[in-house]
């Protein structure tokens, strides 16, 4: 990835652990970077032993008062969040800031929706898993844990796609249009 101002990358198809190792890397260089569609992020390995995998991860809690920490997230977008917070110096301000430098989100909201989303090859699980091998969808294991809100982001991400949809026919008229009149000219 060359230097730009801020890299949108979209998270369908990718495998969590590579994406958020190649996006700390980028934010420690000093990458702006946010990432769309988190829900449809993917991990190897059986969605059963995926959810295990969580539910254990939920029982670790401080036995004095649970409120203190380890804090359970369990949006996407968060999980990924964490993820990538794992990779990064966190505590030191070097770290800190490059945590402020990465934005996550489910679906693709407002200012996104316009913009060119990337893909990371080294991190797509068709390119990395060997085909006819189970893997889980972070949405999926979200609902499971608790996560609300799998519903509102699938609404407003159909709508999405209808309006990027009719954008993208007018587009093509336009094109063929403006084709027809070069020809004619």
């Amino acid at each position: 990835m060359g230097f730009e101002k801020v890299v949108v990358i979209d998270g369908r198809g990718h495998l969590i652990g590579r994406l958020a190792s190649v996006i700390a890397k980028q934010l420690l260089e000093g990458q702006r970077v946010v990432v769309v569609r988190c829900e449809m992020l993917n991990v190897s390995g059986s969605f059963y032993r995926n959810k295990l995998k969580y539910f254990a991860f939920l029982r670790k809690r401080m036995n004095s008062n649970p409120s203190r920490g380890p804090y359970h997230f369990r949006a996407p977008s968060k999980i990924l969040w964490r993820t990538i917070r794992g990779m990064i110096p966190h505590k030191t301000q070097r770290g800190m800031e490059a945590l402020n430098r990465l934005k996550v989100f489910e679906g693709v909201p407002a200012p996104y929706d316009k913009t060119k989303r990337m893909v990371v090859p080294s991190a797509l699980r068709v390119l990395r898993l060997k085909p006819g091998r189970r893997y889980a969808s972070i949405g999926r294991i979200s609902k499971e844990v608790g996560w609300k809100y799998g519903n509102v982001v699938q609404k407003l991400e159909d709508k999405r796609k209808e309006k990027s949809a009719a954008y993208f026919t007018a587009k093509k008229k336009l094109v063929a249009l403006r084709a027809r009149a070069e020809n004619a000219a």
